[in-house]
């Protein structure tokens, strides 16, 4: 199967006519709105793929209501259960804008030493302010780097690899 990127996972039902609650699993809750289609993980049933109908947000959750389900019956054994999105079918992101799955595994590079590995991004931290890559080094010495332009020289995700520049004390020497 191609590549899911989960975006949410249905929390309880809401009414009676098939609506669900939904944790979103992104930065951007907004993003929803533009959602078409989702799969949600059925478990033994495998993945189902669901035309969005109508979606509004309530606090920090979205609710959600599927084109041909309009019965609390018919979604209410899904509680608990993953929505995806393929990977053609995630949102457009802005320049220097990136998935975090994405950048899991992308090579580190000094930019003292763009020939030799410093490392793979191991975790990316969300810190509110900027994100902070986890950069494991061959040593298993993990390093946290923060995603601003000062140290982040080059993204290639093509080749998975990035650029990076180490402000003094990251390495805590």
């Amino acid at each position: 199967m191609e590549d899911l990127y989960q975006v949410g996972a249905i929390t309880q039902t809401h009414g009676i006519k098939g609506e669900v609650k939904v944790f979103p699993l992104t930065d951007d809750i907004s993003r929803f709105k533009n959602m078409k289609n989702l799969l949600l993980d059925g478990g033994r049933d495998g993945y189902i793929n669901l035309e969005v109908e109508n979606v509004r947000q309530q606090k920090n959750l979205v609710i959600l209501k599927f084109k041909g389900i309009d019965n609390i019956n018919d979604i209410e054994k899904y509680k608990g259960h993953g929505l995806f999105v393929t990977k053609e079918n995630r949102v457009e992101l802005k320049e220097d804008e990136y998935f975090i799955a994405d950048l899991i595994g992308v090579s580190v590079y000094l930019d003292t030493d763009e020939n030799t590995v410093f490392g793979e991004i191991t975790d990316v931290l969300q810190t509110g302010a900027n994100d902070v890559y986890e950069i494991t080094m061959s040593s298993n010495k993990t390093v946290l780097v923060p995603a601003i332009k000062d140290c982040i020289k080059s993204v290639d995700m093509e080749s998975k690899k990035m650029i990076i520049h180490l402000l003094d004390g990251l390495l805590g020497e």
